[in-house]
């Protein structure tokens, strides 16, 4: 301890159990583990100073930001230094002229639209960006409503200085976003803390679209409003997004944002157009004929922008909504192809009628990215191990209809037993081979993202549950 309290001084060394505590889980609070210390370094040379010290005393350990994400991908080493980067929340700069932004982790990513706006924004926008940093973003490829036409953090990481698990510092890739060579820098992105530490992120941001309109078609069942997803994206149109919401989703935001939204309504369709004001005139109308073709009951249009956020309060609120009709739930983000959506949807259905819980599906409609909330009350005996076999059955489910395990949370801990189901043995042994060449010594987040130990020394667990979401209840790793 005494080498983490002269890299970042002992006030920002936490080794108290209550105070580590604060730190056990990400968002997925299924599991939880307390750290041995973590450590709140505030500049990126206290960073190399602390990987250096866990290097050379062989500590393994993980990298948290906001702590927001939902795989566990930020769960401690219970022997391990959990390196906290919330400290690191400076832009650095912004370059407006050349559509630049330079960031350390620990800046939200509202932050970013905030600091280029008006005249800018920074497309990839979770739903939980208010509190979610860029350096998580960064680690997981973080998604969002706007990605089916403006893409993911990938499509916008430009640059990265990066703090390698020996204690070196690396540049990956620049300013520019095409420049020769390996793509190191893509590599990185979506790596969930396994090869490094990025201290410094080099973004790109774009104009904000001239115009911008935006709907909600009201539909009797998922189905109808999957087939008019397809019909959408069949047509040429490209929305700037477009996210489906359940009879259950809408019931438990309604509590939440109060938008006065039908009762009786299956499935809502949230579509948004942006670009020229011409063009969007034009679309916009051929986007509410495609809709009622579909079958929708009820299109609402924005009339002024105090009611498209109003629209938009409701489909961010699922996700803390779903406290007001469920105790818990057990999130997950697997993918499918857009023409398999009604038939996944019934299966979703079934499954959840069989294990005899709810299931509210809330999504990014346009790229097939599900996030189905598991409902289940902890407190009731047996209640949570059926939640997540059942969520472990959706996943599998999506795999089987031709889609991945996860689109933007990340494998983490949670779903790296289902990694087998996507990639052979000779693939998982790639992605291992580069694993090692970032990080020899396994010491970078090890027990995430690989099925089971495998080189560089990884160290699995040990993990124990959160208290507060599945006491007693045994360990499915």
């Amino acid at each position: 301890m005494k080498a983490l309290q002269t890299a970042c001084g002992e006030q920002h060394v936490l080794t108290a159990h209550h105070a580590l505590r604060a730190y056990e889980s990400d968002g997925l609070l299924q599991y939880a583990v307390v750290p041995r210390a973590a450590v709140l370094p505030g500049s990126a040379e206290e960073v190399v100073a602390v990987v250096r010290a866990c290097r050379e005393h062989g500590v393994p350990w993980v990298a948290r930001g906001s702590g927001s994400g939902l795989s566990g991908g930020a769960l401690p080493i219970a022997e391990g230094v959990l390196i906290v980067l919330s400290r690191l929340r400076r832009i650095v700069e912004v370059d407006l002229a050349n559509q630049r932004v330079v960031c350390e982790p620990g800046v939200t990513n509202v932050a970013i639209s905030a600091a280029v706006g008006p005249t800018h924004f920074y497309p990839p926008d979770p739903s939980s960006q208010i509190v979610c940093s860029i350096g998580g973003n960064v680690a997981e490829n973080s998604g969002g409503a706007h990605c089916f036409k403006y893409g993911f953090t990938t499509n916008y990481v430009c640059g990265l200085e990066v703090v390698l698990p020996d204690g070196s510092v690396a540049q990956l890739g620049g300013k520019e976003a095409d420049l020769p060579g390996y793509d190191l820098h893509g590599v990185f992105v979506g790596s969930e803390g396994t090869l490094g530490i990025a201290t410094r992120i080099t973004l790109r941001v774009v104009p904000t679209p001239e115009s911008v309109r935006t709907l909600v078609a009201f539909f009797a069942t998922p189905a109808q409003a999957g087939l008019a997803v397809s019909e959408i994206v069949a047509a040429g149109v490209v929305p700037g997004a477009i996210e489906m919401m359940d009879r259950l989703s809408i019931d438990a935001s309604e509590q939440m944002a109060g938008a006065g939204w039908p009762s009786d309504a299956g499935a809502a369709l949230l579509v948004e157009l942006d670009g020229p004001a011409a063009e969007i005139a034009e679309r916009f109308d051929e986007l509410s004929a495609i809709c009622a073709v579909a079958g929708s009951s009820e299109v609402r249009v924005a009339r002024d922008a105090a009611e498209r956020d109003v629209f938009w309060r409701m489909r961010k609120a699922a996700f803390p909504a779903m406290g007001r009709i469920s105790p818990h739930y057990y999130v997950q983000d697997s993918v499918i192809p857009r023409t398999r959506l009604a038939e996944v949807l019934e299966r979703i259905d079934a499954l959840a009628r069989d294990a005899g819980l709810r299931v509210a599906n809330v999504f990014h409609a346009g790229d097939g990215n599900l996030h189905p909330l598991v409902c289940y009350d902890g407190h009731v005996p047996g209640e949570a191990e059926r939640a997540e076999e059942l969520a472990g059955e959706i996943v599998l489910a999506c795999v089987r209809a031709g889609g991945s395990i996860t689109g933007e949370h990340g494998v983490g801990v949670d779903k790296k037993r289902y990694m087998p189901r996507m990639f052979g043995e000779p693939d998982l042994a790639a992605f291992q081979k580069l694993r090692c060449a970032f990080d020899p010594a396994g010491l970078a987040n090890p027990g995430k993202v690989m099925p089971a130990p495998r080189l560089c020394g990884e160290v699995p667990g040990p993990y124990r549950r959160h208290p507060l979401e599945q006491a007693g209840l045994a360990e499915r790793m």
